[in-house]
């Protein structure tokens, strides 16, 4: 089985305005197909530990592998071309742009990274709006549609580069039950049809129930 992530030796310090340890010696890996949640309180280093994993936060002990790429002493134009062919990013809230339509939305990941087309593109974030049960609302500005729709357009526009894994910080917090059920729903078929790895921190235990795997921290370490 391909390890996709490797987090070995990690140690973060804040410091400021006295040096505090946020996260204690944090190893451990993930497989190509697993869907991973990390659980904890809030405070315990879990989004902290996630803004390393998808390499916006160097300022670390430790190393970082994703997809057999190490990150250490890559360069930051490296770490952003990285980020955006590899990693496939869903947050609490949906960061949309509102003057485009759910269509180009989707697409913006792809025409940066520039590996494909615009026609080519277009064709794929069609597919993935198909995927996910919202190709009709293509050509709908972002601002016309509901929180429900928004939240499953970002999960399309991560998906759009094809990454090697999803990265989610509390990527249902701001949900009503129904729309957190689809996602979870979404999420699951991903993992299963489509195959696709999955780190996902929540404070949802409904969430965490239909994940492969599920790393708990406390006090930045894992204790699970």
């Amino acid at each position: 089985m391909k390890t996709i992530l490797e987090a070995q030796h990690i140690n973060k310090y804040f410091s400021s305005p006295n040096k505090i340890k946020v996260l204690n010696d944090i190893n451990f890996s993930i497989n190509e197909r697993e869907f991973v949640t990390v659980i904890g309180k809030s405070g315990c280093g879990k989004s902290t530990l996630l803004y390393i994993l998808s390499t916006m936060d160097t300022d670390h002990e430790g190393s970082l592998v994703i997809d057999g790429e190490k990150m250490d002493e890559k360069k930051d134009w490296e770490l952003a071309r990285i980020r955006n062919e590899k990693i496939g990013f869903i947050f609490q809230f949906h960061y949309l742009l509102n003057e485009f339509t759910v269509l180009r939305n989707v697409m913006l990941p792809g025409l940066k990274l520039g590996k494909f087309t615009e026609k080519e593109i277009e064709k794929q974030a069609l597919e993935k709006l198909a995927m996910l049960g919202i190709e009709h609302l293509a050509s709908k500005k972002a601002n016309r549609i509901s929180g429900g729709e928004k939240q499953r357009v970002a999960i399309a526009r991560a998906l759009i580069n094809n990454p090697a894994i999803i990265m989610g910080d509390e990527p249902t917090g701001n949900l009503d039950k129904k729309n957190r059920e689809i996602v979870f729903d979404i999420f699951s078929s991903l993992a299963k049809e489509f195959n696709q790895t999955l780190l996902i921190v929540t404070h949802d235990e409904s969430m965490a129930a239909i994940s492969n795997r599920i790393i708990e921290m406390e006090d930045g370490r894992i204790i699970n």
